[in-house]
Formats: structure tokens, C-alpha cells, sequence
């Protein structure tokens, strides 16, 4: 992985500094879905998508696998999963197993930069609550797109604020959010219609979540006292980014058709 990678991979997860990667599969243990809500993008995929016995996905940064997962379990259909960070494909590989579903989903450990350039001719790609680990959005329309049918489909976990001043509020700020309607012309510009989008869920525990974040925090510390500093720097921005949910930005998950 090189330095740019574990910048960008680091930011996405609302840590300040490359250091607390080896900390992040402790810190996330008590986490099966990261960002994406698996039930969602299934609904999506039924409702909009044809079917049939070769449809293939590719689920690029899929954390822990997951929305894989959910798409091999209810749908039946063959997903490859790439992520950065071995214990998350490690775990991925393992629940595959314990659901029965090995034969369907395939995980490898990559850097998505590089990994996206061989692969070609899916149904679908979803890229979940990712940041900007791809690029800038353009540049991430572009790169998922690519890997796609003509007729295929991208699926993404995004963010975005209701007018751009409110970027000048928000809490976590490893960068600046697009308003809907930016996005909307994104869209248009890159020729990529909108079928649907889902607001996000009201069903997430976020008190729970936050409680699993501070107390793994805090036995990091107790262990690595030495480190407190980064530990609490990276609790104080995920808390921050919980806020920004509650307060100012606006999660959604959007289904997209190449023209």
C-alpha cells in the first residue's frame, strides 16, 4: 500500500494519521456492516435490476463483506469483495463459510485504485461509505462506471449537505461535501441516470455504536498509553461524524444506470 492509499484509506475510516491503521480491525471488532446498509442495496438490486443466472457483482472497499454477503444469501448471485485491510477480508472469508455461501463470494485483499483497472463486464459495483479513497467524486463515477455493462449499474453509500455553506458546520472536515444538486449533474455529465435513492435508515443503534467505539478506545489506551493521544483523536472525530449525520449532512444510498 502506498503512502497516498493509507492516507486516503485512513481518512475514509476518520482517522488524522496513517498510525492508527494496525488499530482499526480492534477498534471496528464489535462492527459487521461498515457504512452500507446491506438490507437497502438488496432492495434496491430486486427492484430495479433484471436478474439472471450469470448476473455478477463487484463490491469494491466492502469492509468486512457485508452487503457480498447479503447479495449471495438472498439473491443467490456471485459477488467479488476488495478491501485493503486483511483481518476485514479475513472475517468476510470466515462468515462466508459459516452461511454457507463460500461458493458465491469470492474476497481479496487490494487497494481498489489499482484493482478496479482489471475488472470489467458486472452488473453492478457499489462502492459503500468509501470517501474519497477513488478520487474526487467525478473521478469516481468515472472509475466505477468502467467496470460495468453497457446497461449495468453503480450503487453507492454517499453524503452530501442540503447547501454548500453548511461544509463551513460540519464537524469531521477530511473534505467538502456536494449538495444533491452537484451530485445530480455529476450524474448527468457522466452518463449516469438516477433510478432511486434511499435516504439513510433510522433503525441504526447509533448510541450503541458510539458506546463500541469508546469502550474499544479506551482499552486501546489502557494497553497503549503511550498512544493516547491518537486513540482519542480518532474517537473525537468518529463522535464528530455521528453528529454530522444527526445535524448536518445527509447519508443516502443511490442506484445509477450507465445511458
Amino acid at each position: 500500500m502506498n503512502k497516498e492509499t493509507e492516507k486516503k484509506l485512513a481518512a475514509s475510516l476518520t482517522s488524522e494519521t496513517t498510525e492508527l491503521l494496525p488499530f482499526i480491525p480492534y477498534i471496528l471488532q464489535d462492527f459487521w456492516e461498515l457504512g452500507s446498509s446491506p438490507q437497502d442495496i438488496v432492495h434496491l438490486i430486486k427492484k430495479h435490476m433484471a436478474l439472471s443466472d450469470d448476473s455478477k457483482f463487484l463490491d469494491l472497499a466492502c469492509g468486512k463483506g457485508a452487503v457480498s454477503i447479503e447479495i449471495a444469501e438472498k439473491l443467490n448471485k456471485a459477488v467479488m469483495g476488495v478491501d485493503l485491510i486483511t483481518e476485514f477480508i479475513e472475517e468476510a472469508n470466515a462468515k462466508t463459510k459459516e452461511l454457507q455461501v463460500d461458493s458465491l463470494c469470492k474476497f481479496v485483499v487490494g487497494d481498489v485504485n489499482e484493482f478496479i483497472h482489471s475488472e470489467s463486464d458486472y452488473d453492478a459495483v457499489i462502492f459503500g461509505a468509501a470517501a474519497d479513497i477513488l478520487g474526487s467524486p467525478e473521478e469516481t463515477l468515472k472509475k466505477l462506471q468502467r467496470t460495468v455493462k453497457e446497461d449495468g449499474y453503480v450503487i453507492i453509500d454517499e453524503a452530501y449537505v442540503s447547501n454548500v455553506e453548511l461544509n463551513n458546520q460540519v464537524n469531521y472536515h477530511n473534505y467538502d461535501y456536494l449538495t444533491r444538486l452537484e451530485w445530480l449533474d455529476l450524474f448527468e455529465k457522466n452518463n449516469l441516470e438516477l433510478i432511486e435513492e434511499l435516504e439513510g435508515s433510522d433503525d441504526v443503534d447509533y448510541e450503541q455504536e458510539k458506546q463500541y467505539l469508546i469502550d474499544r478506545s479506551n482499552e486501546l489506551i489502557q494497553k497503549y498509553p503511550e498512544k493516547k493521544k491518537l486513540f482519542d483523536g480518532y474517537l473525537r472525530s468518529q463522535l464528530a461524524e455521528y453528529d454530522d449525520l444527526d445535524q448536518h449532512i445527509i447519508a443516502v444510498t443511490w442506484i445509477l444506470q450507465r445511458k
